[in-house]
C-alpha cells in the first residue's frame, strides 16, 4: 500500500511560528544551518503518527515560546482514495486533542499505528549507551505499529503497575500492604505482561536476521552482530515471579519483577557493541535497527512507513551514506525527509541517485523550494 503526506501546516510549534508545505511523494531535503528549524520539522511528521514529540513528551513545553498552542495538521494520501487529514492541538494548560478527518479520538493509542513512520536521529545512539529503559520503549514503539492488542495490554499492565508500586510505598513499616489489594493488581499484571513477553520474543527472533542484513549492508563489515532479548519469564512465569519477590517488594517499596525489567543486549562478535564498538560501528548499529524496524512493519503491515533522516550525513562516512541514499531511493521505501546542513552535499547525492525529490532551503525567516522563495512559510521566530 503506498501512503505520503502531501501536505503539511504547522503553527507556534516550537521555534516554527507558521509553516505551509506541500511534499514530493519521495524525497524530500530541509537544508539549512543548525537552530534553524529543520529538525522541528521532522519531530512535527513524527507527532503526527505517534501523538507525541520525538525529543519533548511534555506537550506544553513544545507549545512557541510567548504563544498560547500549538497546531499541527497533515494531508496524507492513500493509493488515490480520498486523503486523511490529521490535526492535533495542544493549548496552555488544555488536554491535548487529536482528529483525524475532524473527528477526535476517544483514545490517543487508537492512532497509533495508522501512519508508519521510522526515525532515524542522532539520539538513536541512546539505544546503546542509556538504560533498559529506552530499549523497552523501543521495543514497545515498533510492536504498537501493527500490534493494536499488545498496546492495549501495555496500557494495561503499566496502570496495575503504578497502582501496585503505589500501595506499596503507602503502607507503614512492620505492617504489610492490604493482601487483597496486591493479589487482585497480581492478577491486573498477569495476563497482559505475559502476552507482552510472548510478542516481544517473537519479534526479537524474527527481527535479527533482518538486523544483520542491514547492519552488513551499511557497513560492508565482517563482524558478526545481534540483538538478543532478555526477560526474567524466560525463567519463570510470572505469577512464579511475583510470588518469590513477595517480601523484596514489600522490603524496596517496588515491584522488582516483571516485564518492566526487561532488556535487550547490543552485541557485536559476542561483545556489548557499548563497549567494544567503535564509533563508526555503533552509528551503523543503531541506523541497521532502524532500517530494520522500516522493513518489518512494511513486510507485516503491507505499507511502506515514511522515513525520517535527521542529520545523518554528519554521523556517517560518505561511503555509508552513498549506500544509505541509494537504499532509500530503491522501490522497498515510499516517502522519505532529509536534513542537512550542507546544499552541496545533497545536490550531489541526487546527481548519482536520480529520484523525484523536492529541496527546502530555510534561510533567515524564509523558506525556499527548489529555487523559488515561499515566503509565507516562514520557520523562524
Amino acid at each position: 500500500m503506498k501512503m505520503f503526506l502531501q501536505r503539511l501546516s504547522i503553527s507556534n510549534f516550537k521555534n516554527c511560528r507558521e509553516a505551509d508545505l506541500e511534499f514530493s511523494s519521495r524525497l524530500n531535503c530541509f537544508i539549512g544551518n543548525n537552530g534553524a528549524g529543520k529538525t522541528n520539522i521532522l519531530d512535527a511528521i513524527y507527532y503526527l503518527s505517534f501523538c507525541k514529540s520525538y525529543f519533548n513528551t511534555i506537550d506544553a513545553q513544545n507549545i512557541c515560546h510567548g504563544e498560547r498552542f500549538f497546531s499541527i495538521k497533515g494531508l496524507y494520501a492513500r493509493n488515490g482514495a480520498i486523503p486523511d487529514e490529521v490535526h492535533c492541538l495542544q493549548q496552555t494548560d488544555q488536554r491535548k486533542q487529536f482528529r483525524i478527518n475532524k473527528k477526535e479520538y476517544d483514545r490517543l493509542a487508537d492512532h497509533i499505528g495508522l501512519l508508519p513512520l521510522v526515525m532515524i536521529s542522532p539520539y538513536d545512539r541512546d539505544l546503546i549507551n542509556e538504560g533498559s529503559d529506552i530499549r523497552r520503549k523501543y521495543l514497545d514503539s515498533v510492536i504498537s505499529q501493527f500490534d493494536k492488542t499488545y498496546l492495549n495490554h501495555l496500557i494495561r499492565y503499566n496502570k496495575a503497575l503504578i497502582q501496585r508500586n503505589n500501595l506499596l510505598r503507602q503502607h507503614h513499616p512492620g505492617s504489610p500492604p492490604d493482601q487483597s489489594l496486591l493479589d487482585i493488581l497480581d492478577l491486573k499484571l498477569i495476563e497482559p505482561g505475559a502476552y507482552i513477553f510472548a510478542q516481544r520474543e517473537a519479534f526479537v527472533r524474527k527481527f535479527v536476521p533482518i538486523f544483520q542484513h542491514y547492519f552488513r549492508f551499511i557497513s560492508q563489515d565482517e563482524e558478526q552482530v545481534s540483538l538478543v532479548y532478555e526477560s526474567q519469564l524466560q525463567q519463570s512465569t510470572l505469577q512464579e515471579l511475583l510470588s518469590k519477590s513477595y517480601h523484596r517488594d514489600i522490603q524496596t517499596q517496588y515491584s522488582t519483577t516483571g516485564i518492566h525489567k526487561d532488556d535487550l543486549q547490543f552485541l557485536m562478535n559476542g561483545f556489548p557493541v557499548k563497549k567494544f564498538g567503535s564509533q563508526g560501528q555503533q552509528k551503523s548499529f543503531v541506523t541497521a535497527i532502524r532500517l530494520a524496524q522500516f522493513d518489518y512493519i512494511r513486510t507485516i503491515r503491507n505499507i511502506k512507513p515514511i522515513l525520517l533522516l535527521d542529520d545523518i550525513f554528519d554521523k556517517l562516512d560518505d561511503h555509508r551514506v552513498a549506500r544509505l541514499i541509494r537504499l532509500v531511493s530503491e522501490e522497498n521505501f515510499g516517502q522519505v525527509f532529509i536534513t542537512d546542513t550542507q546544499l552541496e552535499r545533497v545536490l550531489a547525492i541526487f546527481s548519482n541517485h536520480p529520484i523525484d525529490h523536492r529541496i527546502f532551503h530555510i534561510d533567515r525567516g524564509s523558506l525556499t523550494v527548489n529555487g523559488v522563495n515561499e515566503g509565507i512559510n516562514s520557520v523562524l521566530p
